[in-house]
């Protein structure tokens, strides 16, 4: 009880890397729990800075029982301008602590777990809402870490991917992704325009876009599925036309995402169809004559559940730095 874990990214990275089969287990077994009432998470908390309008950190806090029965709280910084700089975007730490005692337990290096719960997330609800489909032509719009980690995890989940489309600003960044596609799925993969991508089966947004571009009047089809990672690239016009699944009600339907823009226009809730829980166990219908949109706001109780993972692999590999006598005090008199 009085010694405290350390896993580095190094040992994170060499965890995950084959683990794709597991995270998205864990996921789907997590959002289950949290549809069932297993799970404590409350509100995020947006640290802002006046002199950086586009950078923030998040804390989210979280509690998550059934085999898991740990709390934790996710620590993530985002900086776009990071990127100019050739750094990553997204930075992150993630603290355990002990349910029964509420002590301590460990410190994770957590950008590629915030990554991995991401892309798996992106994955179950998109292998859940093309059930039965073959030869899915794929967009993805952005072309940054998360991006990449989405297309590995469609093809864990086993997506019937026939090709795949990358648009992005950066020209650069664009041909990157489109070449680790074809590496990675074998599939044809190429770069393209908004409107081009927009008309693919199988659109993943994955962008640092503040407010939305994609108009609320473009064209989409029955049964197309539009990913809304981002959760700020749609018009709230276009949601109205949409299936609406997100990850969990009240935390999707803030900070300005394309679900509380849409919340704030029609002044309710009934646009959307329900949760990634309840599709999970069967219990929402969508209609066939519409696309549907996934927005997940992201729940710190799915870097949780893989961060518990990856902490007791980190134990079985031998790759924990472990402090001795963290804790001070260990009796009360």
């Amino acid at each position: 009880m009085t010694t405290f874990s350390v896993i580095p990214g190094s040992v994170v990275s060499g965890i995950l890397a084959d683990a794709h089969k597991d995270v998205l287990d864990i996921v789907t077994r997590t959002y289950l729990a949290h549809e069932q009432g297993q799970s404590v998470n409350p509100d995020s908390y947006f640290l802002r800075f006046p002199e950086k309008p586009n950078s923030r950190v998040i804390a989210l806090p979280c509690y998550l029982g059934g085999d898991v029965d740990t709390i934790g709280m996710k620590w993530i910084a985002s900086f776009p301008d990071n990127v100019d700089q050739g750094l990553p975007r997204a930075s992150a730490t993630l603290l355990l602590n002990d349910y029964a005692t509420g002590y301590p337990l460990a410190c994770l290096e957590a950008a590629g777990i915030s990554a991995a719960r991401t892309a798996a997330s992106a994955a179950v609800a998109a292998r859940e809402l093309t059930r039965g489909r073959e030869g899915l032509s794929v967009a993805v719009i952005g072309a940054g870490v998360i991006a990449r980690t989405i297309l590995d995890y469609l093809g864990a989940a086993g997506l019937p991917v026939s090709d795949v489309l990358v648009h992005d600003l950066d020209a650069t960044s664009a041909g990157h992704l489109a070449r680790h596609a074809t590496e990675r799925l074998g599939v044809p993969a190429d770069t393209g325009g908004l409107v081009q991508a927009l008309e693919r089966d199988l659109v993943v947004f994955a962008t640092t876009a503040a407010t939305p571009y994609v108009p609320g009047d473009t064209p989409l089809r029955p049964g197309q599925v539009l990913m809304n990672i981002s959760l700020r690239d749609l018009a709230p016009e276009l949601l109205l036309r949409c299936n609406n699944v997100v990850d969990d009600v009240d935390h999707c339907l803030k900070a300005q995402t394309s679900p509380h823009l849409a919340e704030q226009l029609t002044g309710g809730r009934d646009f959307l169809t329900g949760t990634l829980g309840a599709l999970l166990e069967g219990r929402i219908t969508l209609d066939p004559a519409r696309p549907t949109v996934f927005s997940p706001f992201g729940l710190g109780i799915l870097d949780l559940a893989v961060g518990h993972h990856v902490l007791h692999a980190a134990k079985a590999r031998g790759g924990v730095v472990e402090i001795p006598d963290f804790i001070g005090e260990t009796e009360r008199w």
